[in-house]
């Protein structure tokens, strides 16, 4: 018997990456997007929009997995897109990707992803939820944006980046897998201070230029300065800052 899977936020950084890996041995793949089909897609598409609930129902139907990747810029709307989500399944084992260090680190972001978890666990369905630490490409994302700045700043504190393709993995691995609640965090092989991985970053691209740490007040920089981002007893990611910057620069 084949098993259907659907993939919010498929066309997104993780999501796409996700649904890819899922394709083969008779699966049928659905990707749910605000966009229309491409030309050639492999997946079963599935146009639809988690804001409205238009096409929710539809995406929903039969489907025995849910891998749940679609997330808002600001992740102010998260709890309610999920839980229009929720209302449309029917004991779908629903496979959620959250942060690690969410109910220690007050952004209004982290806020909402620690909503979205609390809606998951009490919504009565089958459930999984993976924690884990920041990108690659959003520790890259960072320092990129300030390229054309004479002096880079760099929040004070230090960070574990992950790639993208093995929290893939590890996904993938989960939503064929049975529902297994809270499953242990994932992060980065190394944790690493902040200044070291922007002055990385600019070596990378052939830039030399001061690199400055700002430490900012209030409990969420507090928390960050204190490792709360962190999970160094799960370094489970193999590919370092340096080699994933080599393969794109």
């Amino acid at each position: 018997m084949s098993e259907t899977i659907l993939v919010t936020g498929g066309t997104g950084a993780l999501g796409r990456v996700v649904a890819k890996r899922l394709l083969g041995d008779g699966r049928e793949i659905r990707v749910l997007s605000r966009k229309p089909a491409p030309v050639g897609t492999p997946y079963a598409w599935r146009t639809g929009d988690l804001k409205t609930g238009a096409g929710i129902a539809e995406a929903t139907e039969g489907a025995d997995t849910i891998v749940h990747c679609a997330t808002g810029a600001s992740g102010g709307g998260d709890a309610a897109t999920t839980r229009r989500l929720i209302e449309a399944t029917r004991g779908a084992h629903l496979v959620y990707i959250s942060i690690v260090g969410i109910e220690k680190i007050p952004f209004l972001y982290y806020n909402a992803k620690l909503a979205t978890e609390r809606l998951i666990q009490e919504s009565g369905l089958p459930w999984t939820i993976l924690r884990a630490t920041q990108f690659h490409d959003l520790v890259a994302g960072l320092t990129k944006a300030q390229l054309r700045l004479p002096v880079t700043f760099t929040l004070k504190g230090r960070f574990q980046p992950v790639d993208v393709r093995e929290v893939a993995d590890r996904l993938v691995e989960l939503a064929l897998g049975q529902p297994s609640g809270r499953v242990p965090d994932m992060g980065g092989p190394e944790v690493r201070d902040s200044t070291d991985l922007a002055r990385t970053y600019l070596a990378a691209v052939g830039r030399d230029k001061p690199v400055v740490a700002i430490s900012l007040p209030g409990k969420a920089a507090r928390a960050f300065r204190a490792g709360a981002n962190l999970t160094p007893e799960h370094a489970d990611g193999k590919v370092t800052f340096e080699q994933y910057l080599a393969e794109r620069h």
